[in-house]
């Protein structure tokens, strides 16, 4: 559908949230006739539904599963699971389903701005600020979104004009995303995450890959991971369309990698068999863990895929700033770090987390989301001075930690109070001596103590500052 043919369409928009209401907005200003469908019918809802009703967009709450007659098209927010009623009515119907980055994927104008993707199970919103910050030092009209937090569908349609856009999706998202095509796109890792969701690993990586279908210039993998690179032999991309890799260690011909402490390019570069093209110091990456210097270089080939000179990805390393609750130094005390790492909300990315440090007193726990954890500790069992263990599911990791690291010693904190965190941090800080970290690395998700991985890594830091307060 282009912007000629919305009129007397009727659309129906599946969700509330943050994405359905701006899309029931666009197309209902582009002249369609909107239905927003919606399974919950609370407070915040009602409040809602009487804006866009009140700007003539009909809205059922209460009834998300039933597909509103006559519907054409069906707009859905992320979280819809594929399998919800509404969905298995529209595939029976002939009705298509499209997410919001669909909808804005379609609705771009002729010379619109090329799109650079990130996805991956860990650090995606990381990498995205990362290219960002690199696109913006080389002097480009650039934003930061997607899944990020800023509305693919606002960036499209707003009245800003950019060179290039960099662009963070999940899984959720490409999954109803048939026809997006980037410019280049990134892969950063994959780990069973969101199988509730997707129903299987399968599914769930090929909807990742969903992110290389079309690309024109470069599909970037990461060298370690496997499936990342499976995901691009797959893929069907535009003739011309390079495969490029990034590792920690020395890149071959088309990666990126680390020499000696420098980030070089090899991929990008006149004659890759013999030469490599320096771009910054591992020290010009804030932090640099290692799991963050793999998102650096992700950063960097999707710039240079897109022709920016390599004293731009130096500048824009070193100038950015990674968000809150990420692999975050909250303060020193007693000669002991204090990291807060509370968006590793799940083991692959508190196993980054923990490969970063050495020796570690592990917070750990919360909703495990069906994760096991018997690989996250036999993995990082030798770093492992002690744990703290928090939360409804802290049973699971106490058990992995008997059977492979029986000599760690480990606290098992049997509350869920507002006070948890503090008697975490001091345990903590009482098993912790001069050299060590004491790591916020939780494996899980917060909503059975906290509202979202954010309230709970103010807890540990307001935490953390009492305790050096205390000492000083």
């Amino acid at each position: 559908m282009s912007t000629l043919d919305w009129r007397g369409k009727r659309v129906t928009v599946a969700g509330l949230g943050v994405s359905g209401i701006p899309a029931a907005r666009v197309l209902h200003g582009l002249g369609a006739v909107v239905t927003v469908v919606n399974d919950g019918d609370d407070e915040r809802s009602r409040a809602q539904a009487a804006e866009l009703e009140a700007a003539g967009i009909t809205v059922r709450l209460g009834d998300g599963g039933t597909l509103p007659a006559g519907t054409e098209l069906i707009v859905t927010t992320p979280g819809w699971k594929p399998d919800k009623p509404l969905f298995l009515a529209a595939a029976e119907a002939g009705v298509p389903v499209w997410g919001d980055v669909e909808l804005a994927w379609r609705l771009r104008g002729p010379d619109a701005a090329p799109w650079l993707a990130v996805t991956g199970t860990n650090g995606k919103t990381t990498t995205v600020r990362m290219l960002a910050s690199i696109l913006e030092a080389a002097g480009l009209r650039t934003a930061a979104v997607g899944n990020i937090g800023v509305s693919l569908l606002d960036a499209v349609l707003g009245e800003e004009k950019y060179d290039v856009l960099a662009v963070e999706l999940s899984s959720y998202q490409l999954h109803w995303a048939p026809s997006l095509r980037a410019h280049s796109a990134a892969v950063l890792n994959l780990a069973p995450d969101h199988l509730d969701w997707h129903g299987s690993m399968q599914a769930y990586a090929a909807d990742k890959g969903r992110i290389y279908e079309g690309n024109t210039v470069a599909c970037i993998y990461n060298a370690a991971d496997q499936a990342t690179e499976d995901l691009v032999r797959e893929a069907d991309v535009e003739e011309g369309c390079r495969a490029i890799g990034f590792t920690l260690g020395t890149p071959g011909p088309s990666q990126l990698g680390v020499v000696d402490g420098i980030l070089v390019d090899r991929a990008f570069v006149e004659n890759r068999q013999k030469q490599a093209q320096e771009l910054a110091e591992v020290a010009d990456v804030n932090p640099p863990a290692p799991h963050n210097i793999a998102n650096a270089l992700a950063a960097a080939a999707l710039a240079r895929a897109y022709g920016v000179a390599p004293a731009a990805v130096r500048d824009g390393l070193r100038n950015f700033r990674p968000d809150p609750h990420r692999i975050e130094r909250v303060e020193d005390v007693d000669g002991v770090g204090y990291i807060d790492d509370s968006k590793a909300t799940n083991t692959h990315a508190a196993e980054a987390s923990l490969a970063a440090y050495d020796p570690i007193v592990w917070i750990a726990g919360g909703l495990a989301k069906g994760a096991t954890f018997d690989e996250i500790v036999e993995k990082s069992a030798k770093r492992l001075r002690a744990v703290v263990l928090i939360g409804a599911d802290r049973a699971l990791i106490r058990e992995a930690l008997a059977r492979h690291a029986p000599e760690v010693p480990v606290v098992d904190l049997d509350r869920t109070d507002t006070g948890a965190m503090s008697a975490a941090v001091s345990e903590a800080a009482r098993l912790a001596r001069p050299g060590d970290t004491v790591l916020l690395a939780p494996a899980c998700a917060s909503m059975d103590m906290f509202a979202n991985y954010n309230k709970r890594g103010e807890a540990f830091a307001d935490a953390v500052r009492a305790l050096a307060a205390e000492r000083a």
